[in-house]
């Protein structure tokens, strides 16, 4: 049934790429779209889930009808990046709704935010009451997202 040792085979690859491109997708679609009939095709979507290949599935909303399409990105730079700090910084920046993603970045500053809000109006408000305050902030640098080309990876085959 699949791949052995927790490794990803063809079939297995082909229902992922299938269900990042449609994850309401059903099981017969699938099955038909690999090639393999629904029990194998089941099985498998099972074990890629309970192996943690899919950790779950959510809707993707439209952010210009929900009224907050204007991306920003913030550059921050910690005063303290010793493990506590981090942890507290990780912690307490998980708790802001407009952050949509944040990284930590090896390079000229430790953190990269993505963040989404209504305007520039409320992203400065964003980032004056809430990112700047968060714990050992530093500095932070913005960038204005003119244009959303590509939001969503889409594609997630390794090969």
């Amino acid at each position: 049934m699949g791949a052995v040792d927790g490794e990803i085979d063809y079939f297995d690859q082909k229902i992922l790429d299938l269900l990042v491109e449609d994850g309401r997708m059903s099981i017969t679609d699938i099955s038909r779209a690999v090639g393999l009939s629904q029990t194998p095709c089941k099985l498998r979507m099972n074990r890629l889930i309970e192996e943690g290949y899919i950790e779950g599935f959510r809707a993707v909303l439209n952010p210009r009808k929900l009224g907050v399409d204007h991306v920003a990105y913030a550059e921050v730079k910690l005063s303290d990046t010793k493990e506590k700090a981090l942890n507290e910084f990780n912690t307490a920046v998980k708790k802001i709704k407009e952050v949509e993603e944040c990284h930590m970045i090896a390079g000229r500053f430790d953190y990269l935010l993505k963040v989404r809000t209504s305007d520039i109006r409320k992203y400065r408000q964003v980032l004056g009451e809430k990112i700047s305050s968060l714990p050992h902030v530093a500095s932070t640098s913005t960038s204005v997202a003119m244009e959303s080309v590509k939001e969503s990876g889409r594609s997630v085959s390794s090969r």
